[in-house]
């Protein structure tokens, strides 16, 4: 059980995953400590060995990525033919998880509304709110207007009240 890290913890399985697959492989039996360890180093052997033997096979096809027949083919290398059809079977029911899971994913196709009704519902909605914006806009342009004249009727009845005032002022001053 050879490792090619000083850092045996970063190259494991996660116990947990190996003592959930102990229980359900073997639901009656205990297992030692050590024995759960063991299954632990053995895995992560078992995988660093397949997984090195599907890279050497990758790099001879000129390949930069792993994939499944890289590791069917490494299995076959290593002697372990007698999985190759297992491995298949477990590939294919991946794949099957994988697209119903991308499937499930797919929100347009769970609304079961055409893309078309979902475009025209887009644009109403644009439309819609492009309408509500003239109409906040409108409405403070109404009330800037508004304002204006307040102000401009402000400014003419204090022009008006000091001219008034200063008349009373020129007539007080008339009369003395």
């Amino acid at each position: 059980m050879a490792s090619s890290s000083g850092n045996d913890d970063d190259l494991t399985i996660p116990r947990a995953a190996i003592n959930k697959m102990i229980k359900e492989t073997l639901p009656n039996v205990r297992v030692a400590n050590d024995a759960r360890e063991l299954v632990v180093n053995c895995c992560t052997e078992f995988i660093h060995l397949i997984s090195s033997e599907a890279n050497e096979i990758c790099n001879k096809s000129e390949k930069k990525t792993i994939s499944p027949e890289h590791v069917i083919n490494a299995l076959e290398s290593l002697g372990f033919a007698s999985y190759i059809t297992e491995v298949k079977d477990v590939l294919q029911e991946c794949k099957t998880v994988a697209l119903k899971r991308r499937k499930a994913s797919s929100r347009l196709e769970n609304l079961g509304i055409p893309e078309e009704e979902l475009l025209r519902q887009q644009q109403e909605l644009f439309a819609k709110a492009r309408q509500q914006q003239a109409e906040i806009a409108q409405q403070e342009w109404l009330q800037m207007q508004q304002a204006a004249q307040q102000a401009q009727m402000a400014a003419a009845s204090a022009s008006t009240a000091q001219q008034v005032g200063s008349s009373q002022d020129e007539d007080e001053e008339d009369d003395m």
